[in-house]
């Protein structure tokens, strides 16, 4: 479903600042698989997001959705295959339209554009049994305005839009990072059972290594713009966060040996 092939990506290249983001990047998710990712700031967790959404182009690889290289498609063509939640709960919702108006729009995602705004009986009966779904009460507010719901409403309805289309990959970027502990929870749960419930190929950036570990079937590691380890889903169910951080230790101590070595 997404095949990303020795991506790499350096900002800056041939100055004082030149920074390797991603270096020589594979990965490949099956349908269905939901991988989550850790690494410290700088990995290039987000930069791999990016990379997969359009923002970015790699300066080398490919990358490829559902059989469809889209290495140089740009972001706006590139979005019929995907939905993204954000870890700013105002990036993903229209606040001056109402609840109804973004689903709406998120709903014809993949339609034909038209002027038509309007929405009939049967759609509205679907856009509130969607919300029921979120136990949020969002059902019975479809016409109130998307910038008066709270941080937590908003990554809800953000999430729910970003899976109505049921997108060939759902990006979440630290989707649970800005809320409360109770809403992180509440979002948390949503998550697991909106891409449970439609079989949903998902990549997600967490720095919560007790989330990666809850949610999805593989888990890989980054640093310094590499990944450096990759957890199967027969491993991941018995791992914990001493065992990552063992591991990630580890990994960085060998490194530094190698790396002592080659300096001689």
């Amino acid at each position: 479903m997404l095949n990303l092939q020795q991506i790499n990506k350096i900002f800056n290249e041939g100055t004082p600042d030149e920074k390797v983001a991603l270096n020589d990047i594979n990965l490949h998710l099956a349908p269905g698989d939901f991988v989550t990712i850790i690494g410290s700031n700088g990995a290039g967790k987000s930069t791999m997001m990016n990379m997969i959404s359009g923002a970015l182009t790699p300066d080398y690889g490919v990358v490829a959705i559902d059989g469809t290289d889209v290495t140089r498609l740009p972001e706006y063509k590139r979005s019929q295959y995907l939905g993204r939640v954000f870890q700013d709960p105002m990036a993903g919702t229209a606040p001056s339209m109402t609840i109804e108006e973004n689903l709406a729009i998120a709903y014809s995602r993949n339609a034909k554009r038209t002027l038509r705004r309007g929405v009939g009986r049967e759609r509205r009966d679907f856009f509130r049994t969607a919300l029921e779904r979120l136990h949020l009460n969002l059902e019975n507010r479809l016409n109130a305005k998307v910038g008066l719901l709270s941080g937590g409403e908003r990554q809800a309805l953000s999430l729910l839009m970003a899976t109505f289309t049921k997108p060939a990959i759902l990006l979440l970027d630290e989707h649970t990072a800005a809320l409360d502990p109770s809403r992180a929870e509440l979002i948390t749960r949503l998550t697991k059972e909106l891409v449970e419930a439609d079989n949903l190929t998902t990549l997600m950036v967490t720095h919560n290594m007790q989330q990666a570990l809850d949610l999805g079937n593989r888990l890989i590691m980054m640093d310094k713009g590499q990944i450096i380890l990759q957890i199967d889903e027969e491993t991941k169910p018995n791992l914990t966060i001493p065992d990552l951080m063992a591991e990630f230790e580890r990994i960085r101590g060998e490194k530094m040996n190698s790396d002592r070595a080659l300096l001689g």
